[in-house]
């Protein structure tokens, strides 16, 4: 399985995005290939705070959300630990938002909608494997 790491522990996800209809499709692209999606969060300030609790081994991220945004909460997240992947998810192919994400120390970057494929080939790639 894909989403296993070598001591074959599932490699684990936190999937952010305010829209629950993004964040199920994420699960169920990473479920199946054996990865645990072990938290959701619908605005930044949940994802800092889940991040906090949960210390995935990567997190999903949407761009543009309510209370605190993907950009300012990846800042907080790289704060407490500048080596957590991250992969920046956003509908708008926006050069500005991924330049700025990029500053942020944000590597990989995912269009919504994607095909559950592409998801996985992203966790991977984010992960370096």
């Amino acid at each position: 399985m894909k989403g296993l790491k070598a001591d074959g522990t599932p490699i684990r996800v936190m999937a952010e995005d305010d829209s629950p209809v993004i964040r199920k499709p994420i699960r169920k692209a990473l479920e199946p290939e054996g990865f645990a999606v072990v938290g959701e969060a619908g605005n930044g300030k949940e994802a800092v705070a889940l991040f906090q609790a949960l210390r995935p081994d990567v997190i999903t991220m949407d761009i543009t959300m309510p209370v605190m945004d993907g950009l300012e909460a990846a800042t907080a997240i790289k704060q407490a630990n500048p080596a957590q992947p991250i992969i920046m998810l956003s509908a708008m192919g926006d050069a500005e938002l991924v330049a700025d994400a990029r500053r942020r120390g944000i590597t990989h970057f995912s269009t919504k909608p994607f095909k559950p494929q592409e998801m996985v080939e992203n966790v991977l790639a984010v992960l370096g494997s």
